[in-house]
């Protein structure tokens, strides 16, 4: 399935994409796509059902916003330097265990928002993730199929990151990835019963047009299993927490001087194949 949520920031109600690419309401069956319905299998069993039966009612899309896939998130766990690409391309030794990071649930908007560039920023740049989204709480699991068994479904990740304010004014990366609206997610949470291989995904990533990163989930340093396992050694994981799994190379941070950080007035489009695609216009904050 195709879970979405449409409607205003703050006010959006959930919603599934049909395999004809009608958008349907799931109102009448559930409140909301969050970790409590990720977590009721009974619910998504009804959901499933209600698919098959060809009732739910479909919506007009039409000047429709779509929000972040998934509602009241708990937290954004981020791993860096998970591409040997990426790592290659900033000069980073390969590491031998995932580099961990959070980023605050309120920077995840919508897949469609304004990203906004932070005040006296020079070095804004992008990162195309693949996301996980977990659907049941894991603790201390012990093995790759554990792991994947706790896994809800994926989604489309855009990890901005401002380079200087990450790298550069001291302390840990989070001042460089907790700038507001650095985290637009969606357009879906597509089941995991819908990806069958998580580390065949090709990824992509362009600027005003320009193709700037084209990778595969394939040159992951730790796979998406392991991811999962790892992190979970460390902080327990609930049903609507996301892992950003790192961006293959690409970014401006990698490219040659003078790096083509983003501006006000860019446009950077972003997708994963078969979990859908992100197109936001950046502002000044």
């Amino acid at each position: 399935m195709k879970l979405l949520r449409v409607g205003p920031a703050g006010a959006e109600r959930p919603a599934l994409l049909d395999q004809d690419g009608t958008l349907r309401d799931l109102s009448a069956l559930v409140d909301d796509v969050d970790g409590s319905l990720l977590a009721d299998t009974s619910a998504l069993d009804r959901i499933r059902a209600a698919v098959g039966a060809g009732v739910l009612p479909a919506l007009d899309a039409t000047g429709l916003r779509i929000g972040p896939p998934v509602g009241r998130i708990g937290k954004v766990v981020c791993i860096g330097l998970n591409y040997h690409g990426h790592a290659a391309e900033t000069g980073a030794a390969t590491p031998a265990e995932p580099v961990v990071f959070l980023k605050s649930a309120d920077t995840v908007v919508g897949p469609d928002d304004t990203v906004l560039v932070p005040r006296r920023s020079t070095k804004t740049d992008w990162e195309v993730e693949l996301a996980i989204v977990i659907g049941r709480t894991a603790r201390y699991l012990d093995s790759d199929e554990q792991a994947l068994a706790h896994v809800a479904g994926y989604a489309v990740a855009h990890d901005v990151s401002e380079r200087e304010f990450q790298i550069e004014r001291g302390g840990t990366w989070d001042k460089g990835k907790n700038c507001e609206t650095f985290n637009p997610l969606g357009p879906w949470l597509v089941t995991a019963d819908e990806v069958p291989d998580p580390q065949a995904l090709p990824l992509r990533l362009w600027v005003n047009g320009e193709l700037k990163q084209d990778g595969n989930t394939s040159d992951q340093i730790f796979g998406v299993a392991e991811v999962v396992r790892y992190v979970s050694q460390f902080m327990t994981l609930y049903p609507g927490d996301i892992i950003n799994t790192g961006t293959p190379a690409g970014v401006a941070m990698g490219q040659p001087e003078p790096k083509p950080y983003l501006r006000a007035g860019d446009v950077v489009e972003l997708e994963i194949e078969g979990l859908g695609r992100q197109r936001q216009e950046l502002k000044d904050a």
